[in-house]
């Protein structure tokens, strides 16, 4: 096996090499000697099924207009957060270093385990329910994933929807979750710096 491609790595203190970093305080310790096990994808857009912009880096930020859109004032005084953001064109923002807990799950529930956000690390693509999200942000959600289970345990990935279902059906019906699979497996098969980490990781069935 070859290195076929120069992928991110993850620093000591939990940021990704070559991803925007974004501010945000929205965010706070994990209890102590947890486990980070699980990868959580979501979809957002701000306002809903519009794109592009700032809003949603805004949003973490604590920094929305809310009278900007009618929407947003449903969102005002909201403090959540995400590790990462994958935007349409592909870009990545890091919000939160992944040691840390961010604020994406809320009342969730996996493998008979709550509080999702203690164990997980949340990754948001720039989207909706509604439509098909783009290659390249396939393409650095792979690049992504595999700097993660590198740095950090992780067994398992699922969707919102599978951690708190009947509220939330994030990233919904356009993801294609054996896509993912397919072209995460591919760079476990072919790059050479997998073969001294963990990196069995269980997807949707």
């Amino acid at each position: 096996m070859a290195l076929i491609e120069p992928h991110f790595f993850m620093t000591p203190e939990g940021w990704c090499n070559g991803i925007v970093r974004s501010p945000c305080e929205n965010f706070d310790a994990r209890p102590e000697q947890t486990d980070i096990s699980l990868l959580v994808i979501h979809n957002i857009s701000l306002p809903p099924e519009e794109y592009g912009g700032t809003y949603i880096e805004d949003l973490f930020a604590n920094q929305l207009d809310c009278d900007a859109h009618p929407y947003f004032e449903q969102l005002r005084d909201l403090k959540v957060s995400a590790h990462f953001l994958i935007k349409r064109n592909g870009q990545a923002h890091q919000f939160v270093a992944t040691h840390d807990r961010a604020w994406h799950a809320g009342a969730s529930q996996f493998n008979q385990r709550e509080r999702c956000n203690d164990f997980s690390i949340g990754i948001e693509l720039e989207g909706s329910d509604f439509e098909s999200f783009t290659d390249r942000q396939y393409q650095m959600l792979v690049k992504l994933t595999s700097a993660l289970v590198i740095a950090h345990p992780l067994a398992d990935v699922r969707g919102h929807q599978h951690i708190a279902p009947g509220r939330k059906t994030d990233p919904g019906p356009y993801f294609d979750w054996q896509r993912y699979q397919r072209e995460f497996n591919n760079i476990l098969e072919n790059d050479i710096s997998f073969m001294k980490a963990p990196t069995k990781l269980t997807f949707p069935d």
